[in-house]
């Protein structure tokens, strides 16, 4: 099975904290299989079955409280 991986560009994020609350939004996203939020890159690699709708990700992230800025 191929997996696509994006990384997306995100700010607002500045902590642990942060990386987590922003990995566990994505992560909900049907056909994700991998998160990894970096707060000091503002960073956000994400790993799913199939190319992603840029709209749902940015729905993830501003639920989780911070701004997709775009891919990276």
């Amino acid at each position: 099975m191929s997996t696509v991986t994006t990384t997306y560009k995100v700010s607002g994020m500045t902590c642990g904290h942060c990386e987590g609350a922003v990995s566990e939004e994505v992560s909900r996203i049907e056909g994700v299989s991998a998160v990894q939020a970096v707060a000091a890159s503002g960073e956000v690699t994400v790993t799913s079955s199939s190319e992603l709708d840029d709209a749902l990700v940015r729905e993830a992230v501003d639920e989780a409280g911070y701004e997709l800025v775009g891919r990276a």
